[in-house]
C-alpha cells in the first residue's frame, strides 16, 4: 500500500489536520480534499470512494471525518487497517471530537500520524508505542528535575536561616525592627544575588530570596549551618528520590546511592542562547540462546532556543550513513532542503524557531536492519542446578565502539527468605527483596572492561525463573553519529554561540 495523506476534515471539505507522506504538490492534495465531500454523498454504507487516479478510504468521527488518501493499487484490507489505528489515535491526543478541539490538538495527532505511517507505509505499531514514541519520556530528565526542585528546597532552607538571624540582630542592636529589617534584608538580599547561595552564582535563587524575606511575617524554624554554603546530596534527600524514583519502576544502582546522583546528572541549563539536544533510545529483545526478536533505534533532534532573536536560524548536521536509517522531519521544518543538504531550516524564513525553555522536535529518525552484531552489551546467563542449589553465571560483553555509562543488569530471582549468595562479582550488587531481582551494576565499561562476569547461587530453582533479564545503560555517542555542525543564522551578524547534549538511552532492552 502507499498512503497519500492522512486527514481530519469536516463535512465540508475542511482539513483541520493534514498529513501528507510523498512527495506531492500542496495544491493537488487541497484538489484532493476538496473533492471528498462531492463523493461521499448520502446514504452510503461502504467507508471508501475510488476515483479513477485515488482510493478514499473514511470513517465518520461525530461530525467530523477520519480520511486516508491512497493509490488504486493499494491492498484495500491494509487500507482499513491503517484507518483503524489512525480513528484509535486521534481520541487520544483530542480532548474533543469537534473541529475545535481537533485544532487544538493538530500538532500532536501530526506527530503521532508521523509514527504510525512511514513513507506511505503502516509501521507495525500499537497505540501505545506510538504514545511513547511521542512523548520520548526520560530518566534523567526525571532525575534533573527532582535534583533542581531539592535545590530551590534547599534554598528556601537557607532563606529562613537567614530571616531568622535577621531577626534575633534586631532585637540585640536594639533598632526598631521596621528601619533594621528593611536594610538588613536588602544587604541579604544583595549577598544572596552576588553568592548565589552557594549554587553557583544563580541569580534565580537570590530572586526567590527577595521574594520570601519581603512577605515574611514571623521568623520561621531555623535550620542547621552548612559551612561553605549549602551542599547538595544530604543522606536523606537523596534516599527520597531515590525511593520515589523507585517507585516509578526506575532502576537505581548501589554505587548511585552511594556517591550521590549530582556527579551523574546532564549539566544544568547552560546560558547558551541556543542548545540543540540529540538522544537515541534502543529498544532490544535478546534471544537466550543467541539472536534477536527485534532491534529497534529511535532517535530525536530537539532544539531550545532562548528568544525569538535566535530564532532566525538554520542547522547544518551530519550523520553516518547506515543501512536501514530513515528520518522524518516536523511539518514546520523545509523537507526539500533538509533531504538535499541536510540542513534543518523553518519552511518560512520570516518565521522563527518556537522560543522558551522547552525543547521542541524538529527531526526523528529510525535505525531498523541492524543485526545481533551491533548490540552494545550483549549478556549471556547460565544456571544450572548441582543438588539443593542452583549456581548461576553471568557474564557481559560489549562492543568496542560504545563507552557505556550506568550499567544496571536486573536478574529475577525465585522467591528467597534471605539475599543469594554472590561468590564472584565484576562491579556492584544490591538484592531488591520487594521484586525478588539482583541488580548488577557497573559505573562505566571502557576499554579496561569490555567484558566481565558474576557468579551467585540460590536455592535450587526452574532456569528460566532468572529470565527475562532488564538491562540499562547510557552513553555519550550514537548509532547514526549525528550532531550539528554549524549553526547558520540567517540574518545580519555572526554566528549565535551554541551548545549541544548527545546521548543514547535504553528503552526496553531484555533477554528473554
Amino acid at each position: 500500500m502507499v498512503v497519500l495523506a492522512a486527514s481530519v476534515v469536516s463535512k465540508s471539505g475542511k482539513a483541520l489536520v493534514s498529513r501528507q507522506f510523498v512527495d506531492m504538490s500542496r495544491s493537488r492534495i487541497e484538489g484532493l480534499l476538496a473533492a471528498f465531500p462531492k463523493l461521499v454523498g448520502t446514504g452510503k454504507q461502504h467507508t471508501y470512494v475510488e476515483t479513477e487516479n485515488v482510493r478514499y478510504v473514511y470513517q465518520p468521527i461525530e461530525a467530523l471525518y477520519l480520511l486516508v488518501i491512497t493509490n488504486k493499487q493499494s491492498n484495500i484490507l491494509e487500507d482499513l487497517e491503517t484507518l483503524r489505528l489512525l480513528s484509535k489515535l486521534v481520541p487520544e491526543y483530542s480532548p474533543s471530537l469537534d473541529e475545535e478541539g481537533v485544532c487544538r490538538a493538530a500538532f500532536d495527532l501530526t506527530s503521532a500520524f508521523d509514527e504510525a505511517i512511514s513513507l506511505g507505509n503502516k509501521e507495525n505499531v500499537t497505540v501505545a508505542q506510538v504514545k511513547q514514541y511521542c512523548e520520548m519520556e526520560s530518566h534523567e530528565e526525571k532525575l534533573y528535575k527532582l535534583v533542581m526542585q531539592s535545590k530551590i528546597n534547599e534554598t528556601r532552607d537557607r532563606m529562613r536561616q537567614r530571616v531568622t538571624e535577621i531577626e534575633k540582630s534586631k532585637i540585640g542592636r536594639g533598632k526598631t525592627e521596621n528601619a533594621f529589617g528593611s536594610q538588613r534584608t536588602t544587604n541579604v538580599v544583595n549577598d544572596m544575588n552576588t553568592r548565589g547561595s552557594g549554587l553557583g552564582g544563580d541569580p534565580i535563587f537570590g530572586e526567590l530570596f527577595a521574594q520570601k524575606a519581603k512577605g515574611h511575617s514571623s521568623a520561621p524554624t531555623a535550620t542547621s549551618k552548612v559551612a561553605g554554603g549549602m551542599k547538595l546530596g544530604k543522606a536523606q534527600k537523596t534516599d527520597q528520590f531515590l525511593e520515589s524514583l523507585k517507585a516509578e519502576g526506575e532502576l537505581i544502582s548501589e554505587d548511585t546511592q552511594q556517591s550521590g546522583i549530582q556527579s551523574r546528572l546532564p549539566s544544568a541549563p547552560t546560558s547558551d542562547p541556543i542548545t540543540v539536544a540529540i538522544e537515541e533510545k534502543i529498544s532490544a529483545t535478546v534471544k537466550r540462546d543467541g539472536g534477536i526478536h527485534n532491534f529497534d533505534i529511535q532517535g530525536t533532534l530537539a532544539l531550545q532556543v532562548l528568544n525569538d532573536t535566535n530564532g532566525f536560524i538554520q542547522l547544518q548536521i551530519e550523520n553516518q550513513d547506515l543501512p536501514g536509517l530513515s528520518f522524518k522531519t516536523h511539518p514546520y521544518i523545509n523537507k526539500e532542503l533538509f533531504n538535499s543538504q541536510q540542513i534543518v531550516a523553518a519552511k518560512d524564513p520570516n518565521r522563527p524557531f518556537p522560543s522558551g525553555q522547552n525543547e521542541t522536535p524538529l527531526v526523528k529518525w529510525r535505525i531498523q536492519e541492524l543485526d545481533e552484531s551491533s548490540l552494545p552489551l550483549s549478556v549471556n546467563c547460565w544456571p544450572s542446578v548441582s543438588g539443593n542449589e542452583t549456581y548461576v553465571n553471568i557474564e557481559y560483553e560489549a562492543s568496542e565502539i560504545f563507552d557505556l555509562h550506568n550499567i544496571v543488569i536486573s536478574i529475577p530471582l525465585p522467591a528467597l527468605r534471605e539475599a543469594p549468595s554472590v561468590r564472584q562479582i565484576d562491579g556492584e550488587w544490591k538484592y531488591d527483596s520487594r521484586n525478588s531481582v539482583l541488580e548488577w551494576s557497573i559505573i562505566l565499561i571502557d576499554q579496561s572492561n569490555r567484558s566481565g562476569s558474576m557468579e551467585f547461587a540460590v536455592p535450587a530453582a526452574d532456569p528460566s525463573t532468572f529470565f527475562p533479564i532488564s538491562v540499562g545503560f547510557s552513553a555519550s555517542s550514537t548509532f547514526s553519529d549525528l550532531k550539528v555542525t554549524t549553526v547558520h543564522p540567517l540574518r545580519e551578524g555572526s554566528p549565535p554561540k551554541f551548545s549541544q547534549r548527545i546521548r543514547m538511552v535504553t528503552c526496553n532492552y531484555q533477554v528473554v
